[in-house]
């Protein structure tokens, strides 16, 4: 009896400790978890819509308006020159920028002046005979005939009889045939057609030079001009003449040009037309990269943003009760990193700077800059 009450005491108190600690473990209160909300800081700008003249933002390299690529027509030695034929030598209207060994040709044609002089000389009997009223002119011709000079015209026949007996003495042959000697004569001779500089010499003096020879480039480096594509949408928005502001890509130079060509022809493959810009400067060079910023017209009641904060072309975020919000805005006009655009009320606070996972109804703080 004793050992049958002490076990039933000892299941008792055994179910009684597990009782007692389901209850308290039943009744132990839990913390609620904490919703930690994370507020993330952004920056925002006040829309205040105006009047925005559209930019068109392009480039390209200047290049000369008077240039010129200089080739040989005859062969020859190149001769030294008073300036050195190098590139930088600058050279003014008239000056000789290079010139070509011509003693050979020169005597050939001193050979064939001498041909026309000795032929005119033998017909003046026959001319004195059978044409008296017209050998004072022929006479005087010849009288003023100098080897070491360009020939003069010859002088007008006044019948066909006096005519055909000039041309059946071979005159005329010999005397055109000299003409085409002294063209020829000055292209061994090439000068300056303008004031202007060298900026390609090929040869050097004792070269020898052939016919078709690219023998280097001058151009006048007071006047460019640069070509630059512009989308075909705009072209009802070109105006010859219109002013223009070109700008190096430090932006510490600007320089002032107008619209002098407009292309006539759409590039199919890029649906862009051709826009050619004349502009002037000292320090301007060949070949110099420059930005255009081209006014086409003004949009009223619009916002300028950038590039980078537009959503599928045509949504932005704004603040709007300490949350972001996506609205739809009308975008009027693209540029390089700016875009124009409609549709937004004065006052909205939109953002400036992109927030990386930025999402519709996101708690946000903007910054305030007079608290810093």
């Amino acid at each position: 009896m004793r050992k049958i009450i002490i076990i039933g005491l000892s299941i008792l108190l055994v179910l009684g400790s597990v009782l007692l600690a389901k209850y308290f473990i039943d009744n132990k209160k839990k913390p609620k978890p904490r919703n930690n909300k994370i507020v993330k800081t952004v920056f925002t700008q006040e829309v205040q819509n105006s009047t925005i003249p559209l930019v068109i933002t392009t480039n390209g390299n200047l290049v000369a308006k008077n240039k010129i690529d200089l080739y040989s027509e005859v062969q020859g030695v190149l001769k030294p020159n008073l300036k050195e034929f190098k590139s930088g030598t600058p050279f003014s209207k008239g000056q000789t920028i290079l010139k070509i060994n011509s003693d050979e040709f020169y005597a050939n044609l001193q050979a064939q002046k001498s041909n026309l002089f000795n032929a005119l000389t033998a017909v003046m009997p026959d001319i004195r005979l059978d044409f008296p009223n017209e050998y004072n002119k022929w006479l005087s011709f010849v009288n003023n005939f100098d080897l070491n000079k360009t020939i003069p015209e010859l002088p007008k026949t006044n019948s066909n009889q006096e005519k055909f007996f000039i041309s059946g003495r071979g005159i005329y042959s010999s005397y055109y045939n000299v003409k085409n000697l002294e063209v020829k004569l000055a292209k061994y001779t090439i000068r300056a057609p303008f004031n202007g500089i060298l900026t390609e010499a090929l040869v050097n003096p004792g070269t020898l030079i052939r016919p078709g020879q690219k023998l280097g480039e001058f151009i006048n480096p007071s006047v460019y001009e640069i070509g630059v594509s512009v989308k075909s949408e705009y072209r009802d928005l070109l105006k010859l003449g219109k002013q223009v502001k070109l700008s190096n890509l430090e932006k510490t130079n600007t320089w002032n040009g107008k619209v002098v060509r407009i292309n006539g022809k759409v590039d199919t493959s890029t649906q862009s037309i051709k826009v050619f810009i004349q502009v002037q400067g000292s320090n301007l060079k060949e070949g110099q990269y420059l930005e255009i910023d081209l006014e086409a017209k003004s949009e009223e009641n619009a916002f300028i943003v950038q590039r980078s904060l537009l959503l599928d072309n045509s949504k932005l975020f704004i603040v709007k009760d300490s949350k972001l919000e996506l609205i739809t805005v009308n975008p009027v006009f693209e540029n390089l990193n700016t875009v124009v655009i409609k549709g937004i009320p004065n006052g909205t606070q939109l953002l400036s700077k992109a927030v990386p996972g930025a999402h519709q109804g996101m708690l946000v703080k903007v910054y305030n800059e007079t608290k810093n």
